[in-house]
């Protein structure tokens, strides 16, 4: 995309969407960056179904130490990966209190050495809880940004990297969100909307889909 296409890409977005946020459910920053990490590999919805009555009574990372690892099983059971995930929640929770007085570091460096979480991770949470205009790509935004070619890349880190380069302000704060929601609603991955997408004339994805019959 030129850079002009490029803005006009994110002012469309923009405009249909000015304030966009996370769909995954929390209540302060360590509940967002807990449901980001049980995100991987699981739908949003999923995980805010798990993690509605996980909340509800858990929201620090002492509480969660004390909750333990087996009744953590119990609430996200229905998350794949929960023995996994489980195992670094609570794990990446005394971290927080061994290094960070039980607080969610606002660094990108400092939480990806938190056990399981990933860059992807420390993006979302940079992005959504602390205002840091990160590119956090996941399956949804890889597609998008090789389908129009905003950001085209074989690894997620060459399309954050062509993000970084990419995205003008004053977009780069919620381009991740646009990206994702855009990804997941329009520019699905088996069938794209195209017939009802606000930037496909902007986007060289062909064949373009026409509408169900």
């Amino acid at each position: 995309m030129k850079k002009a296409e490029v803005f006009e890409f994110f002012r469309r977005l923009a405009e249909d969407n000015p304030s966009p946020e996370t769909e995954l459910e929390s209540v302060n920053t360590y509940t967002l960056l807990v449901a980001v990490v049980l995100s991987a590999q699981a739908t949003d919805a999923g995980v805010n179904k798990a993690t509605r009555r996980l909340f509800e009574k858990v929201i620090t990372p002492e509480q969660m130490v004390a909750l333990g690892e087996e009744k953590l099983k119990d609430h996200i059971k229905t998350i794949g990966l929960f023995n996994t995930k489980a195992k670094n929640v609570i794990a990446l929770s005394q971290a927080l209190i061994d290094n960070h007085g039980g607080e969610v570091p606002a660094d990108r460096d400092a939480l990806e050495k938190l056990p399981g979480v990933g860059r992807k991770t420390a993006n979302v949470v940079m992005n959504t809880a602390f205002g840091a205009e990160t590119f956090a790509v996941d399956t949804h935004i890889f597609r998008v940004c090789n389908r129009t070619r905003l950001a085209p890349g074989k690894t997620p880190a060459a399309v954050e990297l062509g993000l970084e380069k990419a995205v003008p302000q004053p977009f780069r704060l919620g381009a991740h969100h646009w990206l994702i929601l855009h990804g997941r609603y329009t520019c699905k991955a088996r069938r794209p909307e195209c017939w009802r997408c606000i930037v496909a004339d902007l986007c060289p994805y062909q064949p373009k889909m026409p509408p169900p019959a």
